[in-house]
């Protein structure tokens, strides 16, 4: 008896500084991912509203693992030899469970990652699921990219088991729907982007039906290639496809990069500005992109806020001193903070992070006081409901200037030419890495289409090549003259 209470005091320490560790509002390991990210910025990115190195270490993505696609998409970064890989789930799952891994044990614990490569929905629906699960794992926040050209039992077949389970609570999806595409189902080409809604529509209500039915909550981005062709349809899209379901936008600018066979206009008179004021003018209010900044401005810009009704509102206005507060407040405070993390996790470490700061109560307050007087109060949620949306911009870099700058990059050196030092200085401040754990390195997402990916494809369609059985035809019998 004496021996057991001896041993319950030392037991009860442990337990208290499990539950310390547990309950702590950012780990160790992120506080050093945090700071080696900071570390690494140029300087001109190092500005008071940046979001990488204080509130998270950016996004990250898969490569090698399916680049087959089945549309014929103009343009695309894809390399000449992507469909000369064949589809194998079992590569697939090997592949990210290496990639997670290296990026969980070099990086941080958790973020952000895309399943993305060539064309998702080609996987066998198990081996998507267990993709996304392997993922998970290792405490990544999966997003699947897709055409979005696929079928509801294919969808209920990711996320309901054989057993009739539910293998995810939640589902993210990332839809591609322009005009530059070519192979979808019932429009294998459309030459105006409206002509694309009944998809947008169709792609959004299967995953209605898919939480109706079985409870699985979604969460949907909008991707979009933007051509001098399609530039002023933007402004439409979003007017028309805002209450669809999704609730992010993304316009990616075109780039030369990939198989260049497929580029047909003249990409550089996409002008980032212009293609932004589309996105306004569809937004129907300015969008103030620099309140939050991720990376480099010329590549990323992004909006983050809501509509009630049929008008959009910022979380923060960046022509409020109070509210620019608001945001310098809880990047210093709540930067690298899990907010996926369940409920019994996330509500003590936001509780010790107001305990320490308590001024944080008035400061949230005195926010959700002005936001509310913004869009009419109480009243005005009577009638609408809140929608969240995010706007995006990524800039891509054309393949003739990545690839000396990531030349000169790894042999340490930075270029005189304004256009490849600009290059440069956008690579550095990348905030979306893809893994090489056989090379112990991180590259940004623009090297690896522009530089990697033609060579490691080409290797690929060695290693997973397109078998084709041709079917046996038996020959006829010579006749025989007597």
């Amino acid at each position: 008896m004496a021996a057991a209470l001896l041993r319950y005091p030392a037991r009860m320490m442990t337990w208290l500084r499990r539950l310390e560790q547990a309950t702590r509002p950012v780990d160790d390991q992120t506080k050093a991912a945090l700071q080696r990210r900071w570390a690494e910025l140029p300087a001109h990115v190092k500005i008071s509203s940046q979001t990488l190195g204080r509130c998270g270490i950016g996004c990250e993505g898969t490569h090698g693992v399916f680049p087959k696609c089945n549309f014929a998409c103009k343009p695309c970064y894809h390399s000449r030899d992507a469909n000369q890989v064949r589809i194998d789930g079992p590569h697939t799952v090997a592949q990210i469970e290496k990639q997670m891994s290296y990026f969980h044990t070099s990086r941080a614990p958790h973020a952000h990652a895309q399943l993305i490569g060539g064309e998702v929905s080609l996987l066998d629906a198990d081996d998507h699921a267990e993709a996304l699960q392997v993922m998970r794992k290792y405490g990544r926040e999966p997003m699947s990219f897709t055409h979005g050209d696929f079928d509801y039992d294919y969808l209920r077949r990711i996320a309901v088991g054989p057993d009739g389970k539910r293998r995810f609570g939640r589902l993210s999806f990332a839809a591609h729907f322009d005009t530059t595409m070519v192979g979808r189902q019932g429009i294998r080409r459309a030459y105006n982007e409206e002509d694309l809604d009944p998809q947008r529509r169709g792609f959004c209500d299967m995953f209605r039906r898919l939480k109706r039915e079985h409870g699985v909550r979604f969460y949907l981005a909008h991707n979009m290639t933007v051509t001098p062709g399609n530039v002023d349809q933007i402004a439409g899209v979003i007017t028309r496809c805002k209450a669809m379901g999704f609730n992010m936008f993304s316009f990616q600018p075109a780039a030369y990069v990939g198989d260049d066979r497929r580029w047909t206009e003249d990409f550089s008179k996409l002008d980032p500005d212009h293609v932004w004021r589309r996105i306004e003018e569809g937004a129907g209010v300015r969008l103030p992109f620099d309140v939050f900044q991720i990376g480099d401005a010329r590549c990323n810009r992004t909006a983050w806020g809501f509509f009630l009704g049929d008008r959009w509102y910022s979380v923060l206005d960046d022509n409020d001193p109070a509210d620019v507060a608001v945001r310098d407040a809880y990047m210093r405070h709540f930067g690298g903070v899990h907010f996926n993390a369940p409920l019994h996790l996330l509500v003590p470490r936001l509780m010790r992070v107001v305990a320490k700061h308590p001024d944080l109560i008035p400061l949230a307050l005195r926010w959700f006081g002005r936001t509310m007087r913004r869009f009419g109060g109480p009243v005005a949620l009577l009638h609408h409901r809140i929608v969240p949306m995010t706007f995006v911009m990524h800039r891509f870099m054309h393949t003739a200037d990545v690839t000396p700058a990531w030349a000169m990059l790894e042999r340490g050196e930075m270029s005189d030419d304004p256009r490849i030092r600009e290059t440069q200085e956008r690579l550095q401040a990348c905030s979306y890495a893809m893994a090489h754990p056989e090379s112990d390195r991180l590259v940004p997402a623009c090297v690896q289409h522009s530089v990697l990916d033609p060579v490691e494809n080409l290797e690929l369609s060695r290693e997973l090549p397109i078998v084709t059985i041709r079917p046996t035809v038996e020959t006829p019998a010579a006749s025989t003259t007597i």
